[in-house]
């Protein structure tokens, strides 16, 4: 018998690891897994930040905590993934959501910089996910892998922004996911990619600024940016049972950008 849309969005009695889970859009994705029942482990740099954001979903009514560490460092990686085992049990959810950006024209562009961004964004998404697949995902023949890419990984640039090291990030992380669901999904893995538009987090202000809201939301069919809502669905979707025949895609969520660009 089949079970019910509410069963098949239940997350009770799961674990979700959400880098880059102290503000912005990963806290917005650990807000919704924690609503449908999973318990969160967030983590970032800063424990201040992780901190604030804990208690903002304690507040909320989930079990949620929090380990410091940086995910372009291969050593904090291996940690996170220890401590989050020893301390919640295995790992049903991994968010790879932690990134970095640089503005820089591509002639000028440093080197050093463009390392720090691949780095993060994604040499740190392959080893978090190597790490938790062979430690509890792989042996238990199931898990949930959500990468977080951009509307910038299906094509250029308009001439103001110049971003072409984040831009290739998520372009990378693209091929990575349809790579790792081929060849996890005989083990019961799935991995898919979200690739939100502009929403108004800390990373994306010098971008607003520098276009202009007026301008950015005038180049989207729906006419604004996106909310501290907008990926909740899509997130809670690939999470869970309800979408357990999706591997290896990805999907926009940007007001329409990408449907008008030919993405």
């Amino acid at each position: 018998m089949s079970r019910t849309v509410q069963e098949l969005f239940d997350l009770k009695g799961r674990t979700a690891l959400v880098t880059g889970g102290s503000r912005g859009l990963g806290l917005q994705m650990a807000e919704a897994l924690g609503e449908a029942g999973a318990r969160i482990m967030l983590t970032s740099r800063k424990a201040s930040d992780l901190e604030e954001a804990a208690a903002h979903l304690q507040a909320r009514g989930i079990d949620a905590r929090w380990i410091a560490a940086d995910c372009a460092d291969e050593g904090d990686i291996r940690r996170l993934v220890s401590e989050t085992l020893e301390r919640m049990g295995d790992i049903d959810i991994l968010v790879n959501n932690a990134g970095a950006t640089w503005g820089a024209p591509a002639e000028d562009h440093p080197v050093a910089a463009w390392d720090k961004v691949m780095n993060l964004n994604v040499r740190g998404y392959f080893l978090l996910s190597q790490e938790v697949g062979k430690r509890s995902m792989l042996p238990r023949g199931k898990g949930s892998i959500i990468n977080l890419a951009s509307i910038a990984a299906l094509g250029g640039n308009p001439t103001e922004m110049k971003t072409i090291a984040y831009n290739t990030s998520k372009g990378a992380v693209l091929n990575f996911t349809r790579a790792l669901a081929g060849e996890w999904g005989p083990s019961g893995v799935r991995v898919n990619t979200i690739c939100p538009g502009f929403f108004r987090t800390r990373m994306a202000t010098v971008l607003i600024d520098t276009i202009g809201e007026e301008k950015m939301c005038a180049g989207a069919p729906l006419r604004r940016l996106g909310d501290d809502e907008d990926l909740k669905g899509l997130a809670l979707l690939l999470a869970s049972d309800a979408g357990k025949h999706i591997t290896g895609q990805w999907m926009a969520v940007d007001g329409g950008v990408s449907s008008i660009l030919g993405g």
